[in-house]
C-alpha cells in the first residue's frame, strides 16, 4: 500500500509539472507574437517612431526571462509544499494563452485598425498602434516635454538626462543608451554594410539610411517647413532647419561658448580646439579635419570641375559654389541683414557684414594690434609689415599686395569702366564705387552715429564725423 501511494504521488506532480509545462510554454509563445506584433508595426512607422519602440522588443525579451524564472519558482514552491496555484486558476490561464497561440498558427487576428486595415491578434497592439494614426503621445518627458506614444519610449529617452549608458562596445569601449545603437555601431567593426543602393552601388549598415539615400536619386522631399515652404528629403534635416527660425542652438562648445543648431557642425567644430586633422593629401601634404573637404582639395590638383551652370556654362569644383554663382543670373538675395536691409547671396557673408553694425573684429595682426573684420583683410595687411608686393602692373611697374588690387589697376591703363549706372549712365572702374555711388540715388545712409544718431551715406564721411566726438584730429 506505502508503494501504491508513493507511485501516486509521483504521478500527481508529473501531472502538475505538465500543467507547468504547458503554460510555460503557452506563455512564452503568447510573449513571441507580442513581440512580433510590435516589430510588424514599427515597419510601418517613420524613423523617430521606430526609435520609440525599439525598446519594445528588448523589454519583451526581459519579459520573457522573467516568466521562465516565475515558472521555475512555482516549481520550486510546489517541490517545498508551498503556496500553488488552483487547478480552476491554471487551467483558466492554459486556456487563454491556448486560444493567443492558436491564433498565430491559424493566422486569426480578429483587431483590425479601420483605418489602414492592419490585424493583430491583441488589443492592447491595435490600440498602441492607432497612436500612430491619431498622433496620440501621451507619454510626457517632464524634464524637456518631449511626448512618445509608447512608455517603454520616455524610459529610454530619460538616459539623455540622466546621462545613463548601459550598453558598451567591448571593442572600443564606447557606450550607448540603447541596445539598438550598440547593434548599429557593431557593425562599423565588422565592415558589414548589407544594404545596397541599385543605381550607384553605395553600401549602408542601416536599411532606413538606404531608404533615405534613394530619395537622392528619385529627388522626393516629403518633409516641408510649414513656416518657408522649403523641403527636405530627410526628417531630420527639418528638425535641424527648423531651429533657423526659433533661433535654438542646442549644442554649445564648452571652450569658447559657440553654439550650434546641428551636431555634426559642434563635432566639426570641436576638431578646432582639438586641432586634429586626421586626413592628409597625398600630393602635397595638406592636412583637413574632415574627409569630405580632402576630397573636395583633390579636385585643385585633378582640375575637375563637375558642376556647370546651365545658364552661361561656367565649371565650378563645388556645388556649393555652382549654387552661389546662379544667384548672379537669378538676381536672388536671401540673406537680409535686420538693422540696414542689405540683402545678401550667402549667408557667410551676412554674417560678416553684421560685425559692422557689432563693430566686431576677430581678426587682429599681432604686430600692430589693428583689428580686422575679414580673415583676408588681415593677411593683406600683413604683407604690408612684410614689404610683400608680388603683382606688378607690366605698363607702369606698380606693385600691389593683392592680384584684384592689379586688375582694377589695369583698369586706369585701358580705360575699361565695367560698372554702369542705370539711373544716370555713370560709369566706374570699380564695383565699390558704383555701391557707394548707388546710394545717392537710393537716398541711403547706413552709416549710423551711435553718440547723436546722425547718419552717413559714406564710412569716410562717418569716420571723420566720429573724430569729432572722440577728439582726434
Amino acid at each position: 500500500m506505502e508503494f501504491i501511494k508513493e507511485e501516486s504521488e509521483d504521478l500527481k506532480i508529473e501531472e502538475t509539472l505538465k500543467h507547468e509545462d504547458t503554460e510555460e510554454h503557452t506563455e512564452i509563445a503568447f510573449i513571441k507574437e507580442e513581440t512580433e506584433d510590435v516589430e510588424n508595426e514599427v515597419k510601418h512607422e517613420d524613423p523617430e517612431e521606430q526609435t520609440d519602440l525599439m525598446p519594445l522588443k528588448e523589454e519583451s525579451q526581459e519579459k520573457n526571462e522573467m516568466e521562465e524564472k516565475n515558472q521555475y519558482e512555482k516549481f520550486q514552491d510546489f517541490m517545498s509544499g508551498g503556496k500553488s496555484l488552483s487547478y480552476s486558476q491554471t487551467h483558466e490561464t492554459e486556456t487563454k494563452n491556448i486560444k493567443v497561440q492558436m491564433k498565430s498558427h491559424i493566422g486569426k487576428s480578429p483587431f483590425t485598425c479601420h483605418l489602414c486595415g492592419k490585424s493583430f491578434s491583441r488589443k492592447t497592439s491595435l490600440k498602441a498602434h492607432i497612436r500612430i494614426h491619431t498622433g496620440e503621445r501621451p507619454f510626457t518627458c517632464k524634464q524637456c516635454g518631449k511626448c512618445f506614444n509608447q512608455k517603454a519610449g520616455l524610459k529610454f529617452h530619460m538616459r539623455i538626462h540622466t546621462g545613463e549608458k548601459p550598453f558598451t562596445c567591448q571593442l572600443c569601449g564606447k557606450s550607448f543608451n540603447r541596445k539598438q545603437n550598440l547593434k548599429v555601431h557593431l557593425k562599423f567593426h565588422a565592415g558589414e554594410k548589407p544594404f545596397i543602393c541599385f543605381q550607384c552601388g553605395k553600401r549602408f549598415t542601416e536599411k532606413y539610411k538606404l531608404h533615405a539615400h534613394l530619395r537622392v536619386h528619385t529627388g522626393e522631399k516629403p518633409h516641408t517647413c510649414k513656416l518657408c515652404g522649403r523641403s527636405f528629403s530627410i526628417k531630420g534635416s527639418l528638425t535641424s532647419h527648423m531651429r533657423v527660425h526659433t533661433g535654438e542652438s542646442p549644442y554649445s562648445c564648452q571652450h569658447c561658448g559657440k553654439c550650434f543648431t546641428r551636431k555634426d557642425s559642434f563635432k566639426i567644430h570641436m576638431k578646432i580646439h582639438t586641432g586634429e586633422k586626421l586626413f592628409i593629401c597625398s600630393q602635397c601634404g595638406m592636412r583637413f579635419t574632415l574627409k569630405n573637404t580632402l576630397n573636395n582639395h583633390l579636385k585643385v590638383h585633378t582640375g575637375e570641375k563637375p558642376y556647370s551652370c546651365q545658364q552661361c556654362g561656367k565649371s565650378f569644383a563645388l556645388k556649393g559654389n555652382l549654387k552661389i554663382h546662379v544667384t548672379v543670373h537669378t538676381g536672388e538675395s536671401p540673406f537680409t541683414c535686420q538693422k540696414c536691409g542689405k540683402s545678401f547671396t550667402r549667408k557667410d557673408s551676412l554674417k560678416v557684414h553684421m560685425r559692422i553694425h557689432t563693430g566686431e573684429k576677430p581678426f587682429t595682426c599681432q604686430e600692430c594690434g589693428k583689428g580686422f573684420i575679414r580673415k583676408e583683410s588681415l593677411n593683406v595687411h600683413l604683407k604690408v609689415h612684410a614689404g610683400e608686393k608680388l603683382f606688378i602692373c607690366p605698363q607702369c611697374g606698380r606693385a600691389f599686395t593683392q592680384n584684384k588690387s592689379l586688375n582694377v589697376h589695369l583698369k586706369l591703363h585701358t580705360g575699361e569702366k565695367s560698372f554702369t549706372c542705370k539711373l544716370c549712365e555713370k560709369s566706374f572702374t570699380q564695383k565699390e564705387n558704383f555701391m557707394t555711388h548707388m546710394k545717392v540715388h537710393k537716398g541711403e545712409k547706413p552709416f549710423v552715429c551711435g553718440q547723436c544718431g546722425k547718419s552717413f551715406r559714406y564710412k569716410e564721411c562717418f569716420n571723420r564725423h566720429m573724430r569729432f566726438h572722440s577728439g582726434e584730429k
